[in-house]
């Protein structure tokens, strides 16, 4: 619980920081981007601090490009 709000802390320094200058100079895409990575991350790291394992995006890529690997491998 202590690691979620430390995280939610860190997170809402980041968007203090970050979110003015995007809003001033009104890119709106990359606000949204931004918000919804940033959004990705904070679950991410909640639900580590909570010790839910995450998989890799490594484990899902590789066996898509086993054979690939495979074939250039020759």
């Amino acid at each position: 619980m202590l690691n979620s709000l430390g995280i939610l802390m860190v997170a809402t320094v980041i968007l203090m920081i970050e979110v003015p200058p995007l809003l001033e100079k009104k890119l709106k895409k990359e606000l949204i981007l931004f918000l919804i990575l940033l959004a990705i991350g904070i679950g991410t790291w909640i639900l580590r601090g909570f010790g839910v394992t995450i998989p890799s995006p490594v484990d899902i890529l590789f066996p898509i490009l086993k054979p690939v690997i495979d074939l250039l491998s020759l």
